[in-house]
């Protein structure tokens, strides 16, 4: 069985046991609001969520809060190196890679070039070739009604 008992909060007037203690703690001397003066429609969602903070205890926020920072602080140290990574990434192409990409280019267009040129000796061989020597084993067509 558990015994409920009542601490009198005139031992603690003025002082406070830690700092993360709230005010929102009413005494017996204040009025308490009731439930015909309590409007739902008008309390906003971060109203809600700062009432929510009496229910945790200070122990429990002090962690929540360092687990938050150290977050934060991991998640900003992200970003900066990523950032970071991106511009080292973006200059590495364009003094490297745009250099080489146009030498690739000029490459594969000069040797597009050296092809067309030695088809074209070649064509130019064979008509040569073919009307300097008839009598080199070249047969001559004759039309057939001769």
């Amino acid at each position: 069985m558990v015994l409920v008992e009542e601490v009198k909060e005139d031992i603690f007037a003025g002082e406070r046991e830690s700092d993360f203690e709230t005010d929102s703690e009413i005494s017996d001397d204040e009025s308490v609001v009731s439930e015909d003066d309590f409007d739902a429609d008008a309390e906003t969602i971060f109203d809600r969520i700062a009432a929510l903070k009496d229910i945790v205890p200070p122990t429990t926020r002090t962690s929540i809060v360092a687990t938050t920072d150290s977050i934060k602080s991991w998640a900003a140290w992200a970003l900066a190196s990523s950032g970071q990574v991106a511009w080292w990434a973006t200059t590495s192409a364009l003094l490297v890679g745009l250099p080489l990409a146009l030498a690739i280019e000029d490459e594969a267009r000069i040797s597009q070039q050296e092809r067309e040129m030695q088809m074209q000796s070649a064509g130019q061989q064979q008509l040569i070739g073919g009307a300097a020597a008839p009598g080199s084993g070249a047969q001559q067509v004759m039309p057939a009604g001769f």
